[in-house]
């Protein structure tokens, strides 16, 4: 089922839909500020595999968690450095995703995270209004494994189908690149994705701190 959220009425009764749909375990098709992205509920951890199983995709690349607040980081993720949070603070919600450790007191499977959660906050009204709805979402790019990500709803049906109940339709996106992912565990940044935010843009924060990325 394709929904529109163009229009504010539109808009309401597609999240209303849509976080039925998440919590009842069944799979949501999403805007976001990158590419389209393919949801469930975190917490659960049978949605989370049909994810993996619509993408085609194994436990062995776990799915980021999107999340409507900064402050939600906390609840995720511990030891965040400093110069890390410098970065939530300045992009956002943006483009960007970061590696944390993970809580150890959070009860859900996300697949072979070896004690991580990638987090990240996307700049995107409508990603956000369903986020605050539903909780925290297991979100990865909406496309079948080894095709590209989605930057429309009808592209994203077409790999996915009948493997995801809802698709959020808010036209095509403003771009093609996907977020930029740094990995914060260790004593400075390790890019493992460059993505739609520039390396000069994350050194320029990370500067007073003496750290790069």
């Amino acid at each position: 089922m394709k929904l529109s959220t163009s229009e504010p009425d539109d808009l309401d009764a597609a999240i209303t839909t849509a976080t039925g749909v998440i919590r009842r375990g069944e799979l949501v098709v999403l805007p976001t500020d990158t590419v389209y992205g393919i949801g469930a509920d975190a917490f659960n951890p049978e949605a989370v595999q049909a994810l993996l199983d619509a993408k085609g995709r194994g436990r062995e690349m776990p799915p980021p968690v999107l999340v409507a607040a900064a402050a939600t980081l906390s609840a995720l993720a511990t030891d965040v450095p400093d110069w890390a949070r410098a970065l939530v603070d300045e992009f956002w919600p943006g483009p960007l995703t970061l590696i944390c450790h993970q809580q150890p007191s959070l009860r859900w499977d996300l697949g072979e995270t070896r004690g991580t959660v990638a987090v990240r906050m996307p700049d995107d009204e409508v990603a956000l209004a369903l986020i605050d709805r539903t909780g925290p979402l297991a979100v990865s790019s909406a496309n079948a494994t080894g095709q590209p990500a989605a930057t429309d709803a009808d592209a994203a049906q077409a790999m996915l189908g009948d493997a995801v109940a809802v698709y959020l339709d808010a036209g095509p996106t403003a771009g093609a690149e996907p977020s930029t992912i740094l990995d914060v565990t260790g004593d400075a940044p390790r890019v493992l994705r460059q993505g739609a935010l520039s390396l000069d843009e994350i050194n320029r924060v990370l500067a007073p701190f003496e750290v790069r990325a």
